[in-house]
Order: structure tokens, then C-alpha cells, then sequence
């Protein structure tokens, strides 16, 4: 097991750990959580060796074989197959004491040796070591093509995923992975999330995608104002305990305060009694004595909402034969062809739809979403869009189109240069970017602060199509949960790719899949999508996943491809889908105005009323001198719960009328 006694970490001045304690079990999957600078990599770097404690002990057997993700990749010409096999140091050094041996002229004086590493090469499974590396390769989106090309020829995300590879090649008794989903899309991340759950070894993981943890880890680990605190479920389970203890630790907290308030009251009323002398002093020493409890600290709420767009034109897009891709230019015959990634798109986008784009690496997607940007004209058909579009993009690597040497306020300035300062700078306040730091350089901001800025600049523009690729990347837990609640409450129209699955669940209503270089309807949910996924990877087997299967049609899950035949009943039917969309939008619309006008009532009486029951908790209230006021609030509590009953009755009767119209 791994144990943490009186742990206790410094780092600079910085105390990240003070007398932490904690049990991990052999076999635990462990998802190691807290704010971001709480020391969860510092944690990790004791855990290799890197770092020591600055007090008390980090203990697990000293045998137990560490198998962690390096941070840097050289650039090397060793084919990628050979590198992800090297994070099998054993094998490798048996492999290097046998080509050794076996060059000695006198090798076959020493049979009895070679009969040894033979036994230890058939002991570390060197006869499968190829084959286990190309099925990690293939599920970490390597085709058979790239597996044999050199490490420098990759990306650093694609060097990132090599150097996951080795470290899922090691045999190991503990696995450290920290944040292993940020280079990989959503195809990846199942694959990874699959090949972790039959992990043998104690895993312990640092990731900011809620669904993967939920799906791996049976632990969570918690570092919450320096100390370790040790949850036994996944990710919702421990938020669901951790509400608990701050619903139990608020109510704990204000039954104190009203005893010390108590006390309090009846040392000021009779200490200056002779004959209640001894029962004030002996209520002042139980003040005294009486120990306060600290607080539990919840996380500190970041939230934002996209503004409501100007308008709504309809359809916003309309894509007919359309193919998407690049053009390539010949470097010898500086002759240009074009590369076609999707063909024949027939497509249109009506107000108010959600969909969530699906796919393999490589299929596409971005090609896609860039077409539809507008930041690639297609090579041919014709696409058309709807007059006042206003399109919110986010690109994949959007934090890298942001000028670092300059400020979160040049930026917006840059986007409104006719608004005054002060409103520029409540924005960006609202985004978190407060005081100086919005006249501050962003070069040294994390990666998730200039995500948070690159979206407040969307959210200014107040588009009516939002196009988000990848929109979590660099985001923790809490900016992400804050962007899933924003969008849910987006008015306009969203396309979004993602490999956060619980943003696609609880943002989306509908998936498009790109498979085999064409946009194809996806009538089913993302377990679905896993099936096929693993029913894709099985048919193709060590091959290009991207290019080469038909998906299955099933009762739960179906693509179906756009008709080539009778285009012209296909327009009139999308053109009656429109009709009946709008139609609905219509109904609804009143509907969804007046329950959200509700929702803001009842949270302003919600708020009125508990700063009632906060005053008529204290003990000062019920003084005689205070019988008027007592009375006022009194009034002013039933009238709250009045209130409160009659908004809550029409907002039930008015989410039924929305269901029924939705059924």
C-alpha cells in the first residue's frame, strides 16, 4: 500500500502539504484532485523519487515497479514502434545482454547463460512485444503507416501520445498519469479509458475530464487546504460527499454560533450580578473552552453566461455538394491540387440546434468546422449563409492565435474600441481577469487563464452560432463545469467537438459522425458511439481507422448517408423539418421567456428569505426592545414562502407546457 504520514511539502514558499495523511490500497485507481497549484504534480514528483518531503514519510514497497509519462521527447530518427517498446526497459536491456552474448566468438561456450535471458525474454512476453505495441498504437490513433515513421516527424501532442504509449508499455505495480487525456480526442480517450479499467496495477491519475474519471477510478484523492483527504467512489461520488460534509459543516458551524451567541448574551446581561457571578464566570470559561470550527472551504464558483444573440436568421447555413479540404501545393512544380477530406456535404443549420460532431482522429472534423467558420472556402458546391450570422469560433488551437505580449484588455479592445475602459473592464472582471491583471502581458498566464480569455472574446461578440473545437483543452474542472452550464443556457445555435463527454451530454441534443470522408447523421447516444469505435478498431486491425470501415446499422445505432438520388424531395423534406422547427421554437419560446423570469424571481426571493432566517437566527432579535422589527420580519418571512409557493406552482405548470409541446 502507499501510505502518507505527517506529510508535510514546501515548494519556493509555498506550503502545499502540511501533517497530510492517507491510505491507498494495492489495486486502488486513484484520481488525484484539488485547485489548480494545490500540488497534485508535486505529489506526483515524490511518488518517483523527484522531490522528498519536507517532513514525515511517503511509504510503498520498495519494489514496486513506477511507470509514469515523460514530459519531454527527444527528437529522434527511431521509428515510433521501436520507441514505444523501449518503455519496456527490462526487455530491452535482456534484448541488449543477448545481441551481446550472441556477438562473442565464444558464445557457444556459454549456453547456460543464453538459456537464461531465453527464459527471462519468454518470461517478459518479448514474443508479443510487437504485437502489444501496435494495439496500443492503433488505440492511441496510430495508424500501421505512422508506427514505422520517425519520432521526429510527430507533433508534440503526437509525441505526447508516443510517450503515453511507453509508459502503458512498462510493467508496472504503480501507474502515475497526469492529465494523459490532453492531447487526445474522444476516440483516444475511450480506448485509454478501457485499457485502464483492466490495469492490474494501483493507478493513480490527475485529469480534469469528469466522465473519465467516473469511468476508471474507484478513489478519489483529495488535497483540500493542505491536507490529503481520501473519498472511496469516482468523481460524482465524491461530489455528492463533499456537498454533504459542507451542508453537514455549515449547519455545525451555525449551531455554534447561536450557542456562542448564547453565552454571550448572558455574560453581558448578568457578570455584573453578585448573585449570577458564578454562573456568568462559568459560562465564560465554556466560551472560552468552546472550540471554534474551522469552516470546510467549498471551491470558489466561476461562472459566466453567452449573451443572448441579436438575431436569429434561419436557416444559418445551408452547405449543398459541398467538398472541404486544403489546397496542396506541388514545392518541385509549385503546380496546386486540392486535398478533399469531406466530400459531397449536403447540410444545412437551423436556429437552435445542438450538435455535437463525432468521429475518429483524423476523419476530418476540423476541416469541418473550418469550412463552416468560413477560414476555408470549399473546393467545390456552394454554401450560403443566412443574413446577420454572427459566428463565435473556437479553434482548436485557439490560446495560440492570442497576441502573449499584450494584455486581456488590448484584446477586447481590439474587439469594441468604441466602448469605455470601465465597461471593458467589469467584463473581463466577470471572466476573472481582475484589476491589474487585465492590463497584464498574458505570456505568463496558465494555458486554462488564456482558454478563459479566448472564450470571454467569443462571449463579447454575442455570436448566434457557436463552432467549438476542442473548447476544454487547458480547462480544470471547475472553468469546464462553468463553460457546460453556459452553454446549456445558450440561445443560439451550437456545433461542437469535443472529447469531454459529459460537456457533449449535457450540452448537445443531436451527433453528426465524419466517417469515411463523408457527413453522415448519428442516430444514437456516445455509448453507442464506443461500440462502434471498438467494432471499428477490431475490423480494422492495425489499418487506417479514419478511411477504410461502412459502420454497422443496428437497432441503436444507425448512419444513414444522404440520399444521391431525388435531391429535391430531400430539400423539401429538411424544408418541412424547418417548418415544424420553427413552428415548435415558437410555441416554446414565450414558454422558456417566462420560466426563466420565474427562475430569477425565486432566486431573489430565495436570497430574501434566507437573509430573513439569517436575522431571525440571532439571538439579539427577540430583545424587547426589538418587538417591531421582529414583527416586520415576520411578515416579510410568510410573504417569501407565499410568494415562493406561487412561483414554484405556475413554473411546474409551465415546464409542463413545454413538455408537451417537446412530446
Amino acid at each position: 500500500m502507499i501510505r502518507f504520514l505527517n506529510v508535510s511539502l514546501i515548494r519556493g514558499v509555498k506550503p502545499l502539504l502540511e501533517n497530510a495523511e492517507a491510505t491507498l490500497n494495492p489495486g486502488d485507481k486513484i484520481g488525484l484532485i484539488g485547485d489548480n497549484g494545490a500540488g497534485k504534480s508535486s505529489l506526483f514528483a515524490v511518488l518517483r523519487g523527484e522531490l522528498h518531503a519536507d517532513q514525515g514519510e511517503v511509504d510503498f514497497p520498495a519494489k514496486w515497479r513506477v511507470a509514469h509519462v515523460a514530459q519531454e521527447t527527444p527528437a529522434l530518427a527511431r521509428p515510433a514502434i521501436e520507441y514505444a517498446i523501449d518503455g519496456d526497459a527490462n526487455l530491452r536491456r535482456l534484448e541488449s545482454e543477448l545481441a551481446e552474448l550472441e556477438s562473442r566468438s565464444d558464445h557457444a561456450e556459454h549456453g547456460e547463460k543464453l538459456g537464461e535471458i531465453h527464459a527471462a525474454l519468454a518470461d517478459a512476453d518479448a514474443y508479443t512485444v510487437r504485437s502489444r505495441a501496435e494495439q496500443l498504437l492503433t488505440g492511441l490513433g496510430f495508424s500501421q503507416e505512422q508506427m514505422h515513421q520517425p519520432v521526429s516527424s510527430f507533433s508534440g501532442g503526437w509525441r505526447m501520445r508516443l510517450n503515453l504509449a511507453q509508459a502503458l508499455m512498462c510493467p508496472s505495480d504503480l501507474l502515475l498519469l497526469d492529465e494523459p487525456t490532453n492531447h487526445l480526442d474522444l476516440d483516444a480517450i475511450i480506448w485509454l479509458e478501457d485499457w485502464l479499467k483492466r490495469y492490474q496495477g494501483t493507478l493513480l491519475i490527475i485529469s480534469h475530464d469528469r466522465d473519465f474519471l467516473d469511468g476508471v477510478v474507484n478513489v478519489i484523492l483529495h488535497i483540500d487546504d493542505r491536507k490529503l483527504k481520501r473519498y472511496s467512489g469516482n468523481y460524482s461520488a465524491f461530489e455528492r460527499q463533499r456537498a454533504a460534509q459542507l451542508v453537514l459543516a455549515q449547519g455545525m458551524i451555525e449551531k455554534q454560533s447561536r450557542q456562542r451567541a448564547h453565552l454571550q448574551s448572558f455574560i453581558d446581561r448578568f457578570k455584573a450580578k453578585a448573585t449570577k457571578a458564578k454562573q456568568a464566570q462559568s459560562r465564560m470559561k465554556a466560551l472560552a473552552k468552546m472550540e471554534e470550527i474551522a469552516p470546510l472551504r467549498a471551491a470558489a464558483e466561476f461562472s459566466f453566461e453567452f449573451r443572448e444573440p441579436l438575431n436569429a436568421p434561419n436557416p444559418l447555413l445551408v452547405m449543398e455538394d459541398v467538398n472541404a479540404g486544403y489546397h496542396v501545393e506541388d514545392e518541385k512544380t509549385q503546380a496546386s491540387t486540392d486535398k478533399v477530406v469531406v466530400s459531397h456535404i449536403n447540410f444545412s443549420l437551423q436556429s437552435g440546434q445542438r450538435i455535437g460532431l463525432l468521429g475518429v482522429n483524423g476523419a476530418g472534423k476540423s476541416t469541418l468546422i473550418k469550412t463552416i467558420a468560413g477560414e476555408l472556402p470549399p473546393l467545390s458546391g456552394d454554401a450560403r449563409t443566412g443574413k446577420g450570422l454572427i459566428i463565435g469560433y473556437f479553434a482548436q488551437h485557439q490560446v495560440e492565435m492570442l497576441r502573449h505580449d499584450e494584455s486581456p484588455l488590448w484584446h477586447l479592445q481590439k474587439l469594441a474600441p468604441d466602448v469605455r475602459e470601465q465597461e471593458l473592464r467589469n467584463f473581463l472582471g466577470s471572466f476573472n481577469f481582475p484589476g491589474e491583471m487585465a492590463t497584464a502581458k498574458i505570456a505568463p498566464f496558465s494555458g486554462g487563464e488564456k482558454a478563459r480569455l479566448a472564450l470571454a472574446l467569443i462571449v463579447w461578440q454575442r455570436p448566434n452560432l457557436l463552432l467549438l473545437d476542442e473548447p476544454t483543452n487547458h480547462l480544470d474542472l471547475a472553468t469546464r463545469e462553468a463553460l457546460t452550464e453556459a452553454l446549456a443556457q445558450f440561445e443560439g445555435t451550437l456545433v461542437l467537438v469535443s472529447h469531454d463527454r459529459h460537456l457533449l451530454r449535457a450540452t448537445t441534443d443531436q451527433f453528426i459522425i465524419v466517417a469515411d470522408g463523408k457527413l453522415q447523421p448519428f442516430d444514437g447516444d456516445l455509448d453507442d458511439y464506443r461500440d462502434w469505435l471498438f467494432k471499428t478498431k477490431l475490423a480494422n486491425k492495425g489499418g487506417n481507422e479514419s478511411s477504410a470501415t461502412s459502420v454497422p446499422v443496428t437497432n441503436t445505432q444507425k448512419l444513414t448517408a444522404e440520399p444521391s438520388a431525388a435531391p429535391v424531395d430531400r430539400r423539401e423534406q429538411k424544408r418541412l423539418e424547418a417548418q415544424d422547427r420553427q413552428r415548435l421554437s415558437a410555441l416554446k419560446k414565450p414558454i422558456e421567456a417566462r420560466i426563466k423570469r420565474l427562475e430569477e424571481q425565486m432566486a431573489k426571493l430565495n436570497a430574501k428569505k434566507a437573509d430573513i432566517e439569517g436575522k431571525l437566527a440571532g439571538s439579539d432579535i427577540y430583545e424587547s426592545s426589538r418587538k417591531e422589527e421582529l414583527k416586520a420580519l415576520l411578515t416579510d418571512q410568510a410573504y417569501c414562502v407565499k410568494e415562493l409557493e406561487q412561483l414554484e406552482a405556475e413554473w411546474l405548470e409551465q415546464q409542463e407546457a413545454l413538455e408537451q409541446i417537446a412530446s
